[in-house]
């Protein structure tokens, strides 16, 4: 397709993963993408309130302009009130929904009830999107397998009937990820060095973590890690209790600046998840590109992001981190070796490779549109 297509994309909630979606499809896309966003801070508003304030914003986009030809909204907003307040100057663009999470299947806290509105939000954006595209393959089957019962349980005039045709127009893009500035890990420090890269928040099981490195570090095994990402800890005296002995081994901690994580990448040996929630897993891809070992649950979109051939060397079973771990900081060295490789598979999520199935999908929606 010659024509450059002018792509409007809705990020209500522009931070972390979703802004790093948005901007890297921007940044490589061949078409013309402009971004509508709002900052990614309080999640419930947003789904709640974020329709009108981003139709707002998009009148003045069309007003610059001229109406978009397709329109690509991630899914943390009420797409239905969204197109009902852009109705009378939007024009009848193909809209794609990209779920890169779900209220269904997210896990809530202990005490905390979930919340039906919200789960009906989702239900509700993808049957009036043209296309449902997820982050996993994982992502999908676990949001079509949690449909039926959320479906049913209504007081009358269930929407079963609608399902089908929703599934029909799934499929799966994973998110693009920047691996070009990402250099593989030589030799191994004289100290292993673990990394922690995910958000210090109840579905990473951070805990878990720390109570494995207190265990290995009671047994004398030699390491030192790093904890990144959102919210980790950063004041002293926040470090001091979250880690108490084990700071002694702490080189940071803190979310780092984009070209500092990058060089912290190239210095690690071993990245380490406990997860209980992972719909894609953007860090991980980044770590293993740059060689580090995995020290994976074998659950969520973990094993379909590394390949079949590493499975054995990558997860260790549940209840089982911390004896993986405990065996890999024996034999780093061997264990390199086991995965070699794989930092070389990571590629195909990158942006260089994934950005033409985003654009020939772009086009097929364009081209296939009323």
């Amino acid at each position: 397709m010659e024509r450059k297509l002018k792509v409007l994309l809705l990020e209500p909630f522009h931070s972390g993963s979703h802004k790093a979606w948005a901007e890297g499809l921007k940044k490589h896309s061949s078409h013309d993408v402009s971004i509508v966003s709002h900052p990614g801070s309080f999640w419930r508003w947003r789904v709640r309130g974020s329709a009108l304030t981003l139709a707002e914003e998009t009148q003045e986009i069309v007003i610059e302009n001229g109406e978009p030809d397709i329109i690509l909204v991630s899914g943390m907003i009420d797409l239905a009130a969204w197109l009902g307040f852009t109705k009378r100057f939007l024009g009848n663009p193909p809209v794609i929904l990209y779920q890169h999470e779900n209220q269904l299947t997210y896990p809530m806290p202990e005490g905390q009830s979930p919340d039906s509105s919200m789960k009906f939000v989702n239900w509700k954006n993808m049957v009036v999107a043209d296309q449902v595209w997820f982050n996993s393959n994982f992502h999908k089957i676990n949001l079509l397998d949690a449909l039926p019962e959320l479906l049913k349980n209504v007081p009358d005039m269930p929407h079963s009937h609608r399902l089908e045709e929703v599934i029909e127009k799934t499929c799966v893009l994973p998110v693009g990820v920047e691996l070009s500035e990402i250099k593989s890990s030589g030799d191994s420090q004289n100290l292993p060095l673990i990394l922690w890269n995910h958000r210090w928040e109840y579905d990473k099981a951070p805990e878990d973590f720390i109570a494995s490195l207190k265990q290995l570090d009671e047994e004398g095994c030699q390491f030192t890690f790093v904890v990144t990402g959102e919210n980790t800890p950063k004041e002293p005296r926040e470090i001091d209790r979250t880690f108490g002995k084990l700071s002694k081994h702490l080189v940071s901690s803190g979310f780092l600046p984009r070209t500092e994580y990058v060089e912290l990448l190239s210095k690690t040996d071993i990245v380490v998840s406990t997860a209980i929630h992972e719909f894609f897993g953007i860090s991980i891809v980044e770590a293993l590109s740059a060689g580090a070992i995995p020290v994976l649950p074998k659950r969520l979109s973990y094993p379909e992001i590394v390949p079949k051939r590493w499975h054995d060397f990558a997860f260790y079973p549940d209840q089982g981190m911390t004896g993986r771990l405990r065996e890999v900081l024996k034999d780093v060295k061997s264990w390199k070796k086991n995965v070699s490789g794989l930092d070389g598979s990571m590629k195909r999520f990158d942006w260089a490779t994934v950005i033409d199935h985003y654009d020939e999908s772009l086009e097929q929606a364009f081209e296939n549109s009323p």
